[in-house]
């Protein structure tokens, strides 16, 4: 037993040592006199979102959803895709072709 004592104690110190001599650790965070006081804080930073009302966030994707002519476009050609695709008239295409020609078309058009 006092083998298994001395044997994790030695564990311990070597395992200080290597950190107080380890040149890839990060040194030691000082506190900042602010993180030090025990004062509240009257700021909203901390508690403010991490986006903006201009940027709201898709909880699936992650992603900031589509506005203005953009997303415009975007429902006229996923519309035209649905027609097209039930009645058999993409002509061979797949989305991505589709989505690219339909797009310059509605831009061409000043939607």
């Amino acid at each position: 037993m006092k083998t298994l004592a001395a044997a994790l104690l030695l564990a311990a110190s070597a395992a200080a040592a290597f950190a107080q001599t380890n040149p890839l650790r990060r040194p030691a965070a000082t506190p900042t006199p602010a993180a030090t006081t025990a004062q509240p804080s009257t700021s909203t930073a901390a508690t403010a979102p991490a986006t903006t009302p201009d940027e709201p966030k898709t909880k699936a994707k992650g992603r900031a959803k589509s506005t203005g002519v953009f997303a415009e476009r975007r429902k006229r050609c996923s519309a035209e895709w649905a027609n097209a695709k039930s009645a058999n008239a993409t002509n061979g295409q797949k989305w991505p072709q589709f989505w690219s020609a339909c797009n310059t078309r509605l831009k061409a058009a000043g939607v």
